[in-house]
């Protein structure tokens, strides 16, 4: 699913093999989640969350990294039964606050996230946070 989530939206991607090496690795971290919504025996969205130190709090701030939810099945509450156990196993996790980062052209991810309590303006600030990416060399 997540070679379909980055080819959907043009993401470079590496091959299913490789991602899914990646993915055995990583669920075998304790400071990794993943969920996986089913439909039957038939897998239709799932999200990946990592938990990482925080020196502003107690407790892991939780990252939102990946939530996808197979295009046919949108908009059926799907992506908020999946976010809602992210949000779930966060706080049992003792994170108090969830970080997503999203595409700015991406309209309806953001609509999404906004609609369930997430922002990019805190309150009593009148300027936008930003999620920056470069390299590490």
């Amino acid at each position: 699913m997540l070679w379909d989530f980055n080819t959907e939206f043009d993401t470079e991607t590496d091959d299913a093999d490789v991602l899914e090496e990646r993915f055995t690795r990583l669920l075998s971290l304790d400071d990794v989640v993943a969920v996986l919504a089913e439909d039957g025996d038939r897998p239709v969205g799932f999200a990946l969350m990592t938990l990482r130190p925080a020196i502003w709090f107690d407790g892991p701030v939780s990252q939102l990294e990946e939530l996808y939810v197979v295009p046919g099945l949108r908009s059926h509450g799907i992506g908020t039964r999946v976010l809602d156990l992210c949000k779930r196993l966060a706080r049992e996790h003792g994170s108090p606050e969830m970080h997503i980062g999203v595409d700015e052209v991406d309209v309806d991810t953001r609509r999404f996230y906004e609609r369930h309590g997430y922002v990019n303006i805190e309150d009593g600030v009148d300027y936008r946070m930003l999620y920056y990416v470069g390299p590490t060399d």
